[in-house]
């Protein structure tokens, strides 16, 4: 099975940046415990230059990734960006450890607008397509978070403000200030806690990109996942990706990977068909 990322059709991210639906995450391409660069840096350049050449035109990164070292791997293979790709990165998150304590959260405007400036730098942009606030703070007041974005969208400096771990609530908080592009939450095939995102995401034209999208839990040889792989002939992980493809047409899966060949097989997910009584029962993984 091999597809480029645009078999399973486009999204227009904010009404306006169409991007092909299987995207690329960035963050396991930074070194070990995603700090400092990776061990082989030209095998990270390479991962994100064929990414491209399979029609990826969606990657998504953040500032605390490395931290910074992403997105200047992402600057130094791709830079001058081809036409048409869609670079996300994220602001609110400080890495300093590679701990579960090795992300405090900074959602104060001076911060964000700090951040943001360091990521126009890295990635050598003039502005910056899709930018999202990567966590809230619950010592800074949401709305003064989601107002720094919107007053870096007024300066031109962001093209689309997003957020990122955000309920219905503060999705709703958000549009009330500023129109929101994307959320990035946790979602795959036995964590839909987010389902009611979603939902709104859906309704309302919104891309739900979702993170840590492949739940190894589920993909264990032998289980429900595994036989449905085999029977396409496909990997345990594509189904994965192609579950979520067919979950809503508002999602915009990132698996990333440090790794060409499971850059190929994530791909090619991307033209995997299930049939509606593989999705019946792979929905049932989330009851």
């Amino acid at each position: 099975m091999s597809a480029t990322a645009g078999a399973a059709g486009t999204f227009r991210l904010g009404g306006d940046l169409e991007v092909n639906r299987l995207g690329f995450g960035a963050m396991r391409l930074t070194g070990p415990g995603i700090t400092g660069p990776p061990a082989d840096i030209e095998r990270a350049h390479a991962v994100l230059r064929r990414a491209v050449e399979l029609g990826v035109d969606h990657v998504d990164t953040a500032d605390a990734y490395g931290p910074h070292v992403n997105e200047e791997l992402i600057a130094d293979a791709l830079h001058p960006y081809p036409p048409g790709l869609v670079i996300a990165t994220k602001g609110g998150l400080v890495r300093n450890g590679d701990d579960a304590d090795g992300w405090p959260k900074d959602g104060r405007p001076e911060h964000l607008k700090r951040a943001c400036e360091g990521s126009l730098k890295r990635l050598r942009v003039e502005h910056i397509d899709v930018y999202y606030l990567h966590r809230p703070d619950p010592a800074v007041p949401y709305a003064e978070s989601i107002g720094a974005l919107k007053e870096l969208k007024d300066e031109g400096k962001i093209r689309h403000v997003a957020v990122s771990n955000a309920s219905v609530e503060l999705l709703e908080l958000a549009r009330g200030i500023v129109d929101v592009a994307a959320v990035q939450n946790q979602f795959s095939l036995t964590d839909r806690r987010s389902r009611d995102v979603l939902d709104v995401c859906e309704r309302d034209g919104i891309g739900f990109v979702p993170w840590a999208p492949l739940d190894a839990g589920a993909l264990e040889p032998g289980g429900p996942v595994a036989e449905i792989a085999r029977r396409h002939g496909a990997t345990p992980t594509q189904v994965a990706i192609a579950w979520l493809l067919h979950a809503s047409p508002a999602t915009l899966p990132i698996p990333g990977t440090g790794s060409l060949e499971h850059l190929e097989e994530n791909v090619a997910a991307a033209a995997l068909e299930l049939t509606s009584d593989e999705l019946t029962q792979l929905d049932g993984l989330g009851d």
